[in-house]
């Protein structure tokens, strides 16, 4: 299985007044292990729209089962499920630091030329390192 993790501890700013994570930063935290994922394998996002193609997402779920808190270190790993044509898709888990599952997440992207905004091949660059 293809997968990473990293730990980023919950900011003050990203609870509600109930002190939880509120709902639309676990997209935040999403993005944060594919952007590390891909930097795991050697490729960067940022040269990848520098050459030109980006990668928008266009499909995100998210199934939350216990609330993280302020202060909590969550672990959250980034699974690589399936690159097929255009897409990349790619599952989420969130956990706490007893190991709790927290939440989890899917997220389907299109690999799009930033010139012309039609969807395109994944570069070869990418491809190799992905093992495509």
């Amino acid at each position: 299985m293809n997968f990473h993790e990293f730990t980023v501890r919950v900011r003050y700013a990203e609870t509600d007044q109930m002190g939880v994570v509120y709902h639309g930063n676990y997209a935040a935290y999403f993005e944060m292990g594919r952007v590390e994922w891909l930097r795991n394998l050697g490729l960067s996002y940022k040269e990848m729209e520098q050459a030109g193609v980006m990668l928008p997402v266009v499909s995100l779920t998210m199934n939350y089962k216990k609330p993280a808190r302020y202060d909590d270190l969550l672990t959250v790993r980034t699974i690589l499920k399936k690159q097929h044509g255009v897409k990349i898709e790619f599952d989420y888990e969130i956990y706490s630091e007893t190991a709790e599952l927290l939440t989890t997440g899917y997220s389907m992207l299109v690999f799009v030329d930033m010139k012309t905004g039609r969807p395109v091949s994944p570069p070869d660059y990418v491809k190799e390192k992905l093992n495509f």
